[in-house]
């Protein structure tokens, strides 16, 4: 068994509360949305491939919503 480290609790946490509700998704700020992609990129889910394939959506996630906050609502607003 592995030990659980800080960041895995974090990332967990962090995962939880999107998965809680699709609003909570939009409500992160963008300090905590880069703070989720760090740690979702460093988790080697490559054991899992749907892991892995959840984990590549999500990060894609991510980055689009990353790039509404940084760049206004754009197309997708």
């Amino acid at each position: 068994m592995t030990d659980v480290t800080a960041e895995d609790r974090e990332r967990v946490k962090l995962l939880s509360l999107i998965s809680s509700s699709k609003n909570e998704f939009k409500k992160l700020s963008l300090d905590q949305l880069k703070r989720l992609q760090e740690l979702v990129e460093k988790k080697d889910y490559s054991h899992d491939k749907k892991a892995h394939k959840s984990k590549v959506k999500l990060l894609g996630k991510i980055n689009v919503r990353i790039y509404e906050i940084t760049e206004g609502r754009g197309i997708w607003g």
